[in-house]
């Protein structure tokens, strides 16, 4: 039987017979547990010499083979290129970003580091499922070691536009080896044209099909599979008594009114500094609601040894104190910054109790807070999704108040219609977004990509 062969920049670490978190470890698991397969990748451990060979741990049908990375190798690869060049760019961030030859050079050793060690373990008729921009040069890499397995490409973040694209000067390069993918897999069709155009118009390919490409002497096929959430689940986990118990206790800790909820990594895609301005500016242009709501935003650290990360937690702990210190009343704080991470157990039903979801990334290739979010509500009295239109889940979720991150007036004034909104305008609403959730189950997502790629 065909075996499938998932790499990504970290392995998540599996138990047997208990919950995995959402998103890429949640979408591959199934698959690799009902045909068996090896999960690869980074363990997360720095050393300080020459890393071993890769570990193999076992959990039932699944092979968990993990590397080490050098301290340049983390310096350059993960520190360096992948996060201080690729994200930022692929965000349409480049103010953020910084290119030096030497961390893209680690880029491509991490790459051909990983197809090293895991070439010997590749059978012959494997499918290879790599995912996001750590990994763009994976393919060519495992090709030069003597593979001609079919390969996929998930990207998880969005695509930019060529011009942007074209800040990074390794992007001739990096184009060229996702070219050594047979599929290349994006979350939405913005993101797929993006990279269409830029082979077309600047590597000399030429359209080989509706969904095909040719390019450096290879045909690859570009696909969109916008990745989902387990909807029945999350709505398990919103109403599990003892989920609910622990986020009762949280919920407790704030004012009664309602509550406006965000969750975010702490990253500056995120939007999260204008989100402050903009719930500001709520609270100037609709007094009413002062002291009748409070704003829940949880965004656990992120890459906290990069700079750019440290000012935006300095900034927004100023913008906290800022809006507290002009509207707090004595049995009032407007607004609850909490910069932790908090289980899924506990989000989901504090999802649930959250009359506005406030999911406003200035970029974002999914974003799966949005639709855990629509997912974990009362379908007979459920909240408000308020979403960027600017995230990848609003070319699905259209029924939610889409916003202008760059507008605070204009956001402020969705919060404000959120509120106000009828139950039967906010079943309505949610109704359709649950019925597009379900046909872009996380199930459909990793079915189709598989299908895809067994059938290049």
């Amino acid at each position: 039987m065909t075996r499938l062969v998932v790499v990504s920049n970290r392995v998540a670490p599996i138990q047997e017979g208990e919950p995995t978190a959402g998103g890429l470890a949640a979408g591959v698991l199934d698959a690799l547990r009902a045909k068996g397969g090896i999960w690869f990748g980074w363990s997360g451990e720095v050393v300080a010499a020459d890393p071993k060979p890769a570990s193999e741990h076992t959990v039932g049908p699944i092979s968990l083979f993990t590397v080490d990375l050098s301290r340049a190798d983390y310096d350059q690869f993960y520190r360096g290129f992948a996060n201080g060049t690729l994200w930022p760019i692929l965000h349409d961030q480049i103010g953020h970003a910084h290119f030096e030859w030497a961390d893209f050079a680690g880029y491509r050793r991490v790459n051909e580091l990983f197809a090293r060690s895991l070439a010997p373990l590749v059978r012959p008729d494997d499918l290879v499922w790599a995912h996001d921009y750590h990994l763009l040069c994976l393919a060519e890499s495992l090709r030069r070691s003597g593979l001609s397995n079919r390969m996929g490409l998930f990207l998880h973040t969005p695509f930019p536009a060529p011009a942007v694209f074209m800040t990074n000067p390794a992007h001739g390069e990096l184009v060229r080896a996702m070219c050594q993918f047979d599929l290349l897999g994006f979350q939405t069709e913005t993101d797929r044209v993006a990279f269409v155009d830029y082979v077309l118009r600047q590597a000399g390919g030429v359209a080989a099909g509706a969904d095909r490409i040719s390019a450096f002497d290879r045909v690859v096929r570009t696909g969109v599979y916008p990745i989902g959430v387990h909807v029945a689940e999350v709505r398990a986990h919103a109403e599990m008594p003892a989920n609910r118990r622990l986020a009762t206790r949280l919920r407790a800790s704030l004012p009664e009114g309602e509550m406006i909820l965000s969750v975010d990594r702490l990253d500056y895609s995120k939007g999260l500094t204008r989100r402050f301005a903009a719930f500001e500016r709520f609270l100037e242009m609709f007094p009413q609601h002062q002291g009748q709501v409070t704003f829940l935003q949880i965004a656990p650290p992120s890459r906290s040894d990069v700079e750019a990360y440290r000012e935006i937690r300095a900034e927004l702990e100023g913008q906290a104190g800022r809006i507290n210190g002009r509207f707090a009343e004595v049995d009032w704080t407007p607004l609850r910054y909490l910069n932790k991470g908090f289980a899924r157990n506990v989000l989901m039903p504090l999802y649930a109790q959250a009359q506005i979801g406030l999911v406003t990334p200035l970029r974002d290739g999914m974003n799966l807070v949005a639709k855990e979010y629509v997912a974990a509500q009362d379908p007979e009295d459920p909240g408000v999704l308020v979403l960027s239109q600017f995230a990848g889940a609003a070319r699905e979720l259209d029924a939610a108040l889409l916003v202008n991150p760059y507008d605070s007036a204009g956001m402020a004034m969705a919060l404000d219609r959120g509120f106000s909104m009828a139950a039967e305008e906010r079943r309505e609403r949610h109704a359709a977004m649950l019925a597009v959730m379900r046909r872009n189950s996380l199930d459909a997502w990793r079915d189709r990509f598989e299908a895809d790629l067994q059938g290049v």
